[in-house]
């Protein structure tokens, strides 16, 4: 199948966005461990509400322009969220939300972490290696064959170097346009502010 785009620039309409997303691999476990900061706990949460955990998104995500599970109505999330297989985890001090992981183990041979990031508050405090050490014990299982995840150019800057610093591989690259959220409503105007609203 042929590149669809020619070489060059390619002017978006107002209200989308471009980003080059890159996907990332691991088919053994991690050979370094780091274990969680004191005070800091990660919490499996089984039969999250759908409006609680748009909640928790939006924390973690509007400065990324997460918006996947923006969209869509309550019932369509819910019956994602209670989809076996599909495991959300809290990462929490003293209760407060620290950070955010979602894993898609449906097929429990290639588990994808779709979701992993931290509150703005606790972005840059050294946390996030020992998060993903954490995020990795729990991913890969005796039956594990594979944990992948992606991420892409409207995520922090330091993303992809981090998943590689983790032991994750490039193994892909791929273009994604689509409405930015500030533009649909599904994020406000302010989120993103290293992304400009056009």
């Amino acid at each position: 199948m042929g590149f669809p785009l020619s070489d060059g620039y390619h002017v978006l309409p107002a209200g989308k966005l471009a980003a080059i997303v890159t996907w990332l691999d691991m088919t053994q476990p991690p050979t370094w461990r780091r274990g969680l900061p004191q005070g800091l706990e990660l919490r499996r949460v089984v039969n999250a509400a759908p409006g609680e955990y748009r909640e928790w998104f939006r924390r973690v995500g509007a400065p990324w322009l997460w918006y996947g599970r923006l969209k869509g109505s309550e019932e369509e999330l819910a019956r994602m969220l209670a989809t076996p297989g599909w495991e959300i985890y809290r990462l929490e001090k003293a209760g407060e939300l620290a950070g955010l992981l979602e894993l898609d183990r449906r097929d429990p041979h290639e588990v994808e972490i779709t979701y992993f990031g931290l509150v703005p508050e606790w972005v840059g405090s050294g946390t996030g290696k020992a998060f993903m050490s954490e995020a990795l014990r729990i991913a890969w299982h005796p039956d594990t064959r594979r944990v992948w995840l992606h991420t892409c150019t409207v995520d922090h800057p330091s993303a992809l170097g981090f998943y590689q610093g983790c032991g994750f591989r490039p193994y892909q690259r791929g273009l994604e346009i689509g409405d930015d959220p500030r533009s649909t409503g599904l994020l406000s105007a302010e989120a993103g502010a290293h992304m400009p609203l056009l």
